[in-house]
């Protein structure tokens, strides 16, 4: 239970972190869709380990195998499974950790959940299962782009305490692929890949905010009252490892703020129907209203650190700890590619839910009301 996400555009992620693959089966992808491995396989690059010296050291080539639903370069219609094989897991180096309950990961709650885990690099609980989340998010994208222009741009808006003053229509995806932390605030992005260093070398971790804008939003997308597209949005990013806070437009900072000064007041620019401001981020009564998304999520410092910590063990005994292997010193960079996908898997199984309804005219911000 809990491994499929969506309604018309559901993905089912399978694998564990040590296991030999890592995958993810997509069922409802529409049919006649030219789609090639390399179509995904530029994502996964993003999404890899051993990417940068501020990444894990893991070696995996995170290689993409597509086994069925693609005939001829074109979608069937029919189930897309996709395998990525693990090739360098090097499971020793979690031998000391099997008997104990790592502060901070799920080796407590899936064993008082389940009785029984995979202790080999945190099975099911590892990042490492987002692969399948970044493959299939590399499809949605590849549709909302092709079909309805829509373009979802993710990057690293803070680590610790520096944070980008960049806007978010600002933002060049050139300028966020130019350097391994995938800020676009060229300067500080030196300063967060320092930081990001200097915490390795002191056997701890950093956390920080991925923001993401989504272009060309169709008006009229969301399914209130309980699949909001805001509230699916939220639960989609807060499901990826180590996230711990989600914002949609002005997030927490609207309580400081005054109704008059918050609301987004409408007028007509073009012929069409906007908003002067997006304080609501594209989002109001839980649907598309046109305006760009702008969503933020925040990710906690890496919970494997090599610093002693004091834990328990599966015996009852309290026991030192101090962690090996190879770890990422801040998820942020990794992240941006994960929530980019999480972002297009929502979006997308939305607008085929909607696409679906009789009578439904979808508009993309360009359009006439």
């Amino acid at each position: 239970m809990g491994n499929t996400f969506g309604k018309m555009f559901a993905v089912t992620t399978w694998g564990e972190s040590h296991g030999d693959a890592v995958g993810v089966v997509i069922d409802g992808c529409p049919p006649k869709i030219k789609l090639d491995e390399s179509d995904i396989q530029s994502e996964l690059d993003r999404r890899r380990p051993a990417q940068s010296k501020i990444t894990t050291q893991r070696k995996e080539q995170d290689k993409v195998q597509i086994i069925s639903g693609v005939f001829e370069g074109r979608t069937l219609g029919t189930p897309i499974m996709i395998v990525v094989w693990n090739q360098d897991a090097r499971s020793k180096d979690y031998n000391h950790m099997k008997d104990i309950f790592r502060p901070s990961h799920a080796d407590y709650t899936y064993q008082m959940k389940y009785g029984v885990r995979n202790w080999k690099g945190g099975g099911r609980s590892s990042a490492r299962e987002t692969v399948g989340r970044v493959a299939s998010g590399a499809i949605a994208k590849l549709i909302l782009r092709q079909q309805y222009s829509v373009e979802i741009i993710g990057y690293v808006k803070q680590i610790a305490d520096m944070v980008s003053e960049l806007e978010p229509e600002e933002v060049e995806r050139s300028n966020i692929e130019s350097n391994i932390v995938r800020c676009p605030d060229q300067k500080l992005a030196d300063e967060m890949i320092s930081k990001i260093e200097e915490a390795r070398k002191n056997g701890d971790s950093l956390g920080g905010v991925v923001e993401t804008i989504v272009k060309g939003m169709p008006v009229g997308i969301g399914e209130p009252v309980f699949d909001k597209l805001d509230a699916d949005l939220a639960k989609g990013i807060l499901s990826i490892p180590a996230c711990r806070g989600f914002e949609i437009g002005s997030g927490f900072s609207s309580v400081t703020m005054t109704g008059s000064s918050h609301n987004d007041e409408f007028h007509i620019k073009n012929s069409v129907v906007r908003t002067k401001t997006n304080f609501s981020g594209g989002v109001q009564g839980g649907i598309s209203n046109g305006e760009n998304i702008i969503l933020r999520a925040a990710f906690k410092p890496t919970g494997t650190i090599v610093k002693e910590q004091q834990t328990v063990d599966i015996y009852g005994n309290e026991v030192a700890f101090s962690a090996r292997g190879r770890h990422d010193p801040c998820v942020l960079p990794r992240a941006v590619p994960i929530v980019e996908s999480m972002t297009a898997l929502v979006i997308l199984d939305h607008i085929l839910r909607q696409r679906g309804q009789v009578g439904s005219v979808m508009k993309n911000n360009n359009s006439k009301a």
